[in-house]
């Protein structure tokens, strides 16, 4: 899975990205800081993974991860190739999701691209970028589904539907906010516009305000905005979050207790991530390794297995599954056996998240 960190210039896209992944790249209160996409990756936190450790006596401990992106910052006219745009708007195209920082802190010693904060106006510049990048890509499509439809009646309906999101983006409507059936979505998808992907919107506050639960006026605003759109917000102290990520666990925990955060930003993130794209873990355990693994939900058996190997998927004879829960109630798989809490799946069985799965499969 990856995601695109995006912004305005200066807005704390890379002190994230730096609490995320830990790459140390540079950070300065001045904009356009990050001239390049920087990539890091962060293994996704599950305390599930530590338990079936200990439990089988596991020598590994392998963290599911996720793959962040951290673009260069965007400025009005990006659209245009102004500024860094170009860079950026062609490196989105490849993420699952975009988690879009939105500064809701005030401080004059960092400097806002536009002069002071304003989280709805900072929006609606990413939002109206994206937009017009769309347009173009639509225009170009448009001309070239004509141009084949003298030979191809069949391509009236898609021509609809192009023209339909066209007229959409020409009221500064993004793609994620239109309705489509499951057909349509499919194609719509096969686009790769930047309106469509899914956002979280993660409002950046003052470490002041990291531990409280009332949110500033900033905040609200941006929660307001993503109400429209029904999209996801998380309030996330970025530097602070910097500052606890260069931490040993022990001190970690102490330093959360003292500014009364009950959960990392990560965490938060990447739940919120795991919510927006319908994502969820099931876990493998043995001598060798306790694993998580992510699949989309709704996800049948087979499909899970190849996750792991596409061997193990195309040899699939059945899963033997306990849910994460059952198996800690009883201590261990043995007794878990036993009491016939184990059960033998087959190749219609949905995985569960917290599935702890075992696959048979011929060679």
């Amino acid at each position: 899975m990856k995601l695109g960190i995006v912004g305005l210039p200066n807005v704390g896209k890379s002190t994230l990205f730096n609490a995320m992944t830990g790459a140390g790249v540079e950070v300065a209160a001045y904009p356009f800081t990050t001239k390049d996409a920087n990539v890091g990756v962060a293994a996704v936190p599950d305390d599930r993974l530590l338990v079936l450790t200990e439990m089988f006596d596991s020598v590994k401990t392998v963290y599911t991860t996720i793959e962040f992106i951290d673009m260069p910052g965007l400025a009005s006219g990006a659209s245009r190739g102004e500024g860094l745009g170009n860079k950026f708007l062609g490196t989105i195209r490849e993420v699952a999701a975009i988690v879009h920082i939105v500064r809701c802190f005030d401080d004059d010693n960092v400097m806002h691209v536009s002069g002071r904060v304003d989280p709805a106006r900072d929006v609606e510049t990413i939002n109206l970028e994206l937009i017009f990048a769309d347009i173009e890509v639509l225009e170009r499509r448009i001309d070239k589904t004509k141009k084949a439809l003298k030979g191809d009646k069949g391509l009236e309906k898609e021509l609809k539907l192009l023209q339909r999101i066209l007229d959409s983006l020409n009221d500064f409507i993004p793609v994620r906010t239109m309705e489509f059936d499951d057909d349509e979505r499919i194609f719509v998808n096969s686009l790769d516009l930047l309106s469509f992907k899914p956002v979280i919107y993660a409002a950046n506050i003052s470490d002041s305000e990291a531990g409280n639960t009332e949110e500033n006026d900033y905040v609200k605003k941006v929660r307001d905005i993503a109400e429209t759109e029904g999209s996801d917000v998380i309030a996330i102290a970025a530097k602070a979050e910097a500052e606890i990520a260069e931490l040993d666990d022990e001190d970690r925990h102490l330093f959360l207790d003292e500014l009364g955060i009950e959960e990392a930003g990560l965490a938060k993130l990447i739940r919120a991530s795991y919510h927006l794209l319908d994502l969820i873990s099931f876990l493998t355990a043995g001598k060798p390794e306790a694993r998580a693994w992510t699949i989309r939900r709704g996800t049948k058996a087979p499909g899970a297995a190849g996750k792991i190997h596409s061997d193990i998927e195309r040899g699939f004879i059945r899963a033997e599954t306990i849910a994460y829960e059952k198996l800690i109630e009883c201590g261990g798989m043995t007794h878990a056996k036993e009491k016939g809490l184990v059960r033998s799946e087959g190749k219609e069985y949905v995985v569960q998240d917290g599935d702890v799965i075992h696959f048979l499969f011929n060679v």
